[in-house]
C-alpha cells in the first residue's frame, strides 16, 4: 500500500488555525477556500480538527462540517467536540467519512467500541496527543489539547484502542507540532511495533525526506500541516500540496 500524505487542517472558531506545539493558534483563512485549492490539488483525503470544541465544552459545527463536505471532492476525517454516539451518527450524515475521537476515547474507551460495532470500524479513528516526559525518557498521552496527562502509558492505551476496534490511530507529537523540523523516529517506530492497525503520525514535518523518514520508521501515513500552509522563512500563507509518489 502507498504511504498516504494527509493534509491537517486545524479549525478554531470557524476558521483555519496552524499552531506550534498546540500553543498560539495563527489564523490562516477560510477552510472552505483551503478546501477548494486541495481539490484543485487533487488530494486523497483530508483531517480536520477542531482544536478548542472539547477545551470549550462545545459539540461539533454541523453546519461548517455538511458545508466542508459538500465543497470536498475527497473524502473527510473530522474530529473535536465529539462525545457521543449520536454526534458521530450526524457527523456521517453530514458527509465526513471518517470520525476521529481523542479526550472521549480517552476518558471513555466504550465509545470506540460502541462506533466500531455500529458504523465499521474502517470509518473510527483514535488520536493521541503525546508529549515526552520531563527528562524526555517515555512518551505521555494527553487530553484536552495537550492540556491533561492521561494516566495509562503509551503502548497500553495504543493496545486498548485498537482492542476496542478501532481502525486507525492517529499520534500527534505535541513537542514537535508546528515546528517543521523533523518527525519524532522513536515514537513512529514505538507505536508501529506496538500496532497491527495502520499507523498516522503528525508533527515536525517540514520536507519531503520529513515525510519519508516517517514511513520508513513505519507509519503508514503522514499528517501534514504547517508545511502544506507555510511558504518561506516568514510564513508567508501559501496552501499547497505534494505526494510523496512526487519524488
Amino acid at each position: 500500500m502507498n504511504h498516504r500524505v494527509i493534509p491537517f487542517l486545524g479549525l478554531d472558531s470557524g476558521n483555519l488555525v496552524k499552531t506550534i506545539k498546540f500553543k498560539d493558534p495563527n489564523y490562516i483563512g477560510d477552510p472552505i477556500n483551503a478546501i477548494r485549492i486541495f481539490n484543485a490539488k487533487e488530494v486523497d483525503e483530508l483531517v480536520i480538527q477542531d482544536i478548542r470544541a472539547t477545551t470549550q465544552g462545545n459539540g461539533p459545527n454541523f453546519d461548517l462540517i455538511k458545508d466542508m463536505a459538500s465543497e470536498a471532492f475527497m473524502p473527510i476525517a473530522y474530529g473535536g467536540g465529539i462525545t457521543s454516539i449520536e454526534q458521530i451518527e450526524k457527523l456521517f450524515k453530514s458527509g465526513v467519512e471518517k470520525v476521529s475521537l481523542n479526550s472521549a476515547a480517552l476518558k471513555d474507551p466504550k465509545i470506540v467500541q460502541e462506533a466500531s460495532k455500529a458504523f465499521g470500524a474502517q470509518s473510527i479513528v483514535v488520536s493521541i496527543d503525546v508529549k515526552k516526559s520531563f527528562f524526555g525518557k517515555k512518551y505521555i498521552p494527553y487530553t484536552y489539547a495537550g492540556k491533561k496527562k492521561h494516566d495509562l502509558g503509551l503502548q497500553d492505551t495504543l493496545k486498548l484502542f485498537e482492542d476496542q476496534g478501532a481502525g486507525e490511530i492517529i499520534i500527534n507529537s505535541i513537542d514537535n507540532d508546528g515546528s517543521m523540523t523533523g518527525v519524532d523516529s522513536s515514537l513512529i517506530e514505538m507505536c508501529s511495533s506496538t500496532l497491527s492497525i495502520p499507523l498516522v503520525y503528525v508533527g515536525g514535518v517540514g520536507s519531503l525526506q520529513d515525510i519519508k523518514n516517517s514511513r520508513n520508521s513505519g507509519a503508514s501515513a503522514t499528517g501534514v500541516g504547517s508545511m502544506f500552509v507555510y511558504k518561506g522563512p516568514r510564513k508567508a500563507v501559501l496552501i499547497s500540496y505534494f505526494n510523496l509518489s512526487e519524488s
